[in-house]
């Protein structure tokens, strides 16, 4: 074809632009950098491939975007991730240049699909409405990284945000800071858990109103995954609040501030308003029978519920009784995460659900489950993120007690006539990462049992 070509006289100028541009964005990104060096051409065919993710990994680097890279250019930007924080670290709120520089480059972003926003302080009111014009944007990303007791993030400030964007169907929220304003019993009792004062100021929503707390992000019609950590979720609003979405998937923390069952309670209550829907959820705590008695739909909660992921922070004493309180869910995938010191212990727990799943009869007791991968994280930062800003982890080996667990384990399935795991269980073996479910299932009645190294 190409010598062809060649003879036919055709060349890389006689192209149309649209096959030019379908060329370039197969390019690695060096590659586009050097090709866009070649001539004013070439350029301006690579600026929608430069500009399509963009990484501002501070607030002088946001500031510096948004006053030198032309205007249309922004609308080429499909992902875009934001941090606040200043390049020396150093402490105090955020000037208000950071909020200008936003209110400058995001009403222009008008094809951005994917937003994260690292941010070391509040923001100016100001910045909300550029959030509807956003109408390609559907996943958010809004992470609190400064310091909580100096520079709070309101839950009235990302609620707002998260309600102005027409056609949000991923959000999710680490290190959100209650209010004064609907959180007032939590003003100088204990624990003593931060709350935000002087938010009040912040515009009442064209349909949450003053209700800008988080419970309401339940009234988003267009929400499909809502993840929450390290935020507090103890306001008594999440078990009435009217529910105007249909999640799909739901990651549910717990706040360091309050107890292991505090934290379960309110997991429960939230459980039992909006789990009717939920088809995938990552537990941080423990669920019990009140899970089903907080149920405010005829339909049962977690009756849809097909993956199951435990999180690092999730109680291993408390992985049977909770694996048997979800046990009328459809689950076909159980997905275990931990630290590398507690292997031993959660094998153990999971053989002996195992052991009572072949006691209760594998028809009765999570009949359609086919898959349970294990894996291990070095740091809370790396464990998965389920729905919203997967990462991707690398490859380690287990040794010692952890590998003489895995292999105990995997052998103890093959007793059960269960399909061997996919990856190797020897002591020094490097374990394969497979904490992303296969695609290729295996035979009616058997799962598969993968674990995993990581970094």
């Amino acid at each position: 074809m190409f010598s062809r070509t060649c003879r036919t006289g055709s060349s890389w100028s006689s192209l149309p632009a649209e096959m030019k541009l379908s060329v370039v964005e197969q390019l690695e990104l060096d590659d586009i950098r050097n090709f866009a060096k070649v001539n004013r051409e070439s350029y301006m065919l690579s600026i929608p491939s430069l500009f399509r993710s963009v990484n501002l990994a501070s607030a002088e680097a946001l500031q510096q975007f948004a006053a030198t890279v032309p205007k249309p250019y922004h609308r080429h930007i499909h992902q875009l991730t934001i941090c606040t924080k200043r390049a020396d670290d150093a402490p105090g709120a955020a000037s208000p240049r950071v909020s200008d520089a936003l209110c400058e480059l995001l009403p222009h972003c008008t094809q951005v699909e994917q937003l994260t926003l690292n941010l070391a302080a509040s923001l100016a009111k100001a910045v909300i409405p550029c959030f509807e014009h956003l109408l390609s944007l559907e996943s958010l990303c809004i992470d609190h990284c400064g310091d909580e007791a100096r520079s709070p993030l309101s839950e009235r400030l990302v609620v707002a945000i998260a309600a102005s964007v027409p056609n949000l169907r991923q959000l999710s929220l680490d290190r959100i800071t209650r209010s004064a304003m609907h959180a007032p019993d939590l003003l100088g009792a204990r624990p003593f858990v931060p709350v935000v004062r002087g938010d009040e100021d912040i515009p009442d929503h064209p349909i949450l109103g003053r209700e800008l707390r988080l419970p309401s992000l339940l009234g988003l019609p267009t929400l499909k995954k809502l993840r929450i950590r390290d935020t507090h979720l103890g306001d008594p609003k999440w078990e009435c609040t009217p529910v105007q979405c249909t999640l799909e998937v739901l990651d549910l923390g717990s706040c360091y501030h309050e107890s292991n069952d505090y934290n379960r309670v309110c997991t429960e209550r939230i459980m039992g308003n909006i789990g009717h829907t939920v088809d995938e959820c990552a537990l941080n705590t423990a669920l019990t029978s009140q899970t089903f008695a907080h149920a405010k739909h005829e339909q049962k909660p977690l009756k849809k519920l097909r993956k199951i992921h435990l999180t690092p922070l999730f109680p291993v004493e408390n992985v049977v009784d909770t694996l048997t309180t979800l046990s009328e869910s459809p689950v076909e995938s159980l997905s275990v995460q931990c630290h590398e010191d507690d292997v031993v212990d959660m094998c153990s727990a999971l053989e002996d659900f195992l052991n009572l799943r072949a006691e209760r009869g594998e028809k009765g007791f999570y009949q359609h489950l086919h898959e349970i991968n294990v894996s291990t994280v070095s740091d809370l930062s790396d464990a998965l993120d389920i729905g919203v800003g997967v990462k991707k982890r690398a490859q380690d080996t287990l040794s010692g007690e952890s590998a003489d667990a895995v292999r105990r384990l995997q052998e103890y399935c093959r007793d059960l006539r269960l399909q061997g795991a996919s990856a190797a269980a020897e002591s020094g073996a490097s374990l394969k990462e497979t904490t992303d479910t296969a695609s290729e299932k295996p035979a009616p009645g058997q799962e598969r049992v993968s674990t995993a190294g990581e970094a």
